[in-house]
């Protein structure tokens, strides 16, 4: 098994322990020639490897590992706490902050970081007219779709077989991952959209004439925001009249559905298989658990979040918690199901 992580495992560029402290200002107590040829959890770390020890409690999904893992471990770099350098083994080079779950995040992007791509694959297929800001910083895959009128900034990756539309925006920076279909949309920089998530379709929106179901003609956009994530195999659908928008920040999970004419704040989480219905308002910061469903036009309050599995019908105050179906204050919740539990057979 380890050989073949080896082989077909990422890849860490090389590095070492000196550059890492110098990188992201952190403390270094050992050899700066130390090097780090990879990262793993610190039960399973070997020679060589980077492993990160922390008693941070962000929240209650944390588990804070027996200090003996610590004791026992075989990485030879680790990044740690002060609290913790006694209780390192001997010989080690520490890496030291009172933030060690913050900065494994950046030294994982950075040992693990994508090799640059560049270029054109000869089996693109890019119409003239589309307008490059700055052509040479960009990759586009092969089987990649691109029509005349769209607009591309400086660094933005497309990947293999995903098709841009004329009517679309792609920020600096942004990636296209592989089979992901994007029309009628403005997306912001640094944004990242799975394999075959679809922007900017129509939504699901019909009106009843004569006994028949009419389609309603969508002459809206999506507005993604910078640093927006969306999950594989989501639907962010166009507006009908006014725009679809994401704010900065957020993330969404796989399998999510965005209706028409929805608003979602900046640094919200949608985890997977959230419903958003048409005309849905969402605030700041607001956390939405997976398979929460959203009916037309509600407003979600900043700070918000929504338990799992919940189904919301009514407007829900700023900084509420809420859950259950329909959903409700998360204490009135508890407390009904803790009288069923005690009542019924």
């Amino acid at each position: 098994m380890n050989l073949l992580r080896m082989f077909f495992g990422p890849r860490a560029a090389k590095t070492t322990a000196g550059e890492l402290a110098k990188k992201f200002g952190l403390e270094l107590r050992g050899n700066p020639n130390e090097p780090v040829r990879g990262v793993a959890p610190i039960a399973d770390a070997r020679a060589g490897q980077l492993a990160f020890y922390s008693t941070e409690r962000n929240s209650n999904a944390f588990k804070i590992l027996p200090i003996d893992v610590l004791h026992n471990t075989r990485a030879t770099v680790i990044l740690l706490q002060p609290e913790q350098i006694d209780d390192a083994p001997a010989g080690t080079t520490l890496l030291v902050t009172p933030s060690p779950r913050g900065n494994i995040v950046k030294i994982l992007g950075e040992i693990y970081r994508e090799k640059p791509r560049f270029g054109k694959s000869y089996f693109a297929v890019v119409e003239r007219g589309v307008f490059w800001r700055k052509k040479s910083t960009c990759y586009v895959g092969q089987f990649a779709t691109i029509e005349r009128g769209a607009v591309i900034e400086p660094g933005v990756k497309i990947y293999p077989g995903a098709f841009i539309g004329r009517n679309v925006v792609l920020g600096a920076n942004t990636i296209v991952q592989s089979g992901a279909h994007i029309e009628n949309a403005t997306i912001g920089s640094d944004c990242v959209i799975n394999a075959n998530a679809v922007i900017g379709k129509d939504g699901f929106g019909y009106t009843r004439q004569d006994g028949k179901n009419v389609f309603i003609p969508h002459v809206g956009r999506v507005v993604l925001g910078n640093r927006v994530s969306v999950g594989a195999n989501t639907c962010i659908d166009r507006g009908a009249m006014t725009d679809t928008t994401i704010g900065d920040g957020t993330k969404i999970d796989n399998l999510c559905q965005i209706a028409h004419g929805v608003v979602v704040g900046c640094e919200c989480f949608l985890a997977s298989g959230v419903g958003l219905a048409g005309g849905v308002v969402v605030g700041n910061r607001v956390l939405l658990g997976g398979h929460v469903g959203v009916s037309n036009g509600i407003h979600i309050g900043d700070d918000a979040e929504v338990g799992a599995n919940s189904g919301v019908f009514r407007d829900i105050p700023a900084g509420g918690r809420w859950m259950g179906m329909p959903a409700g204050p998360g204490i009135e919740f508890m407390r009904h199901y803790a009288w069923l539990k005690k009542n019924v057979k």
